[in-house]
């Protein structure tokens, strides 16, 4: 089932051919939406983006990117208004992983039956760059918006692997793009002994995210650090083994709430199929893919590049075997 929130353009989402399961009208701020539909699961929500108040402050746009899952979201930008169509706008939804959006009430079901991903609205970034460069343009953004995309790594599970995880999937992705990977508050990236690894302190990322003009993707080791508000995406590492949940939930209760809309990745230890279901269904998380194990002395382009596949990267379709067996994981939430 479908939602929808609708102002200025309610009645064109009225007459959409879905099946509604919850629908607001009015204009709301961007915490009511959250509280709203934070939990509730929907296939697909159609946001009309006058019902935001305030849409214009990025900083609300930001948080609800940030609250919501935005594969889901189809937002109608309003026709009316010059800023929402501007390439400084539109630039800045792309960079914070917003890419359903559209000025043309005719486009509303087709992004509703084919959701974009990065690679179908990526101009939208390097034509404000062209136009920036040539009017020697100076905007206000935490990060300069280029070509250059920045992919956050982040263990969910004590020791889920995200160093190596970091350094393999620049392995893969050096093949296509000029890329580094950047380790933050931690030295572990350095014993690969890789010049195109780095480790630095937390206040140093920006830094090295604007120097590096000539990079295209970064990859980050999130670590402890609270950067993912810098990331295109976040990839939430999880080693499933019984005694790692267990103790995650034991600490942290609330974690599985605060990564709900995460891409999720399994990580250090492969499931089948009916493991994942489980999983999905005792954490109420959906796994985004499955990695599984890997051998760092191994060349492992058959396993992230159908992940780099479905995140728009790359082109590449590669056959994975995800249904070997292993055993079940027990209950993680058994006391």
């Amino acid at each position: 089932m479908d939602t929808v929130i609708g102002n200025k353009y309610i009645d064109i989402f009225n007459n959409l051919d879905i099946e509604v399961s919850k629908k607001l009208e009015g204009e709301y701020d961007v915490d009511e939406i959250i509280e709203t539909f934070g939990k509730f699961f929907f296939n697909k929500m159609f946001l009309d983006i006058t019902s935001i108040k305030n849409y214009k402050d990025m900083d609300n746009l930001k948080k609800l990117s940030m609250n919501l899952d935005m594969d889901k979201v189809i937002l109608l930008l309003d026709k009316d208004d010059a800023i929402s169509g501007s390439d400084v706008f539109l630039a800045k939804l792309v960079s914070m992983g917003i890419y359903n959006f559209t000025t043309d009430s005719n486009a509303l079901m087709y992004l509703y039956k084919n959701p974009n991903i990065y690679r179908d609205v990526a101009h939208y970034q390097d034509i404000y760059n062209d136009n920036a460069a040539a009017s020697n343009e100076n905007v206000n953004l935490s990060i300069r918006p280029n070509k250059k995309k920045i992919i956050g790594i982040k263990n969910v599970t004590d020791g889920a692997g995200s160093t190596t995880f970091c350094y393999l999937l620049m392995k893969v992705l050096s093949d296509y793009y000029n890329v580094i990977v950047v380790g933050v508050d931690s030295v572990d990236l350095t014993f690969f002994n890789d010049n195109n690894c780095f480790s630095i302190k937390g206040n140093e990322l920006e830094s090295i995210i604007n120097r590096n003009d000539d990079v295209e993707i970064i990859i980050i080791d999130l670590n402890d650090s609270r950067k993912e508000n810098l990331c295109n995406d976040v990839l939430y590492l999880i080693e499933p083994s019984t005694i790692k949940l267990n103790k995650l939930v034991t600490i942290n209760p609330g974690i599985f709430d605060n990564i709900r809309y995460g891409k999720i990745i399994i990580n250090k230890l492969l499931l089948s199929n009916k493991d994942i279901t489980n999983f999905e269904v005792e954490s109420n998380l959906k796994v985004y893919y499955n990695v599984g194990t890997v051998n760092d002395k191994e060349d492992n382009s058959s396993i992230f590049l159908p992940l780099l596949s479905k995140l728009g990267y790359v082109d590449e379709q590669v056959n994975t075997d995800e249904s070997t067996s292993k055993k079940s994981i027990f209950d993680i939430f058994k006391k």
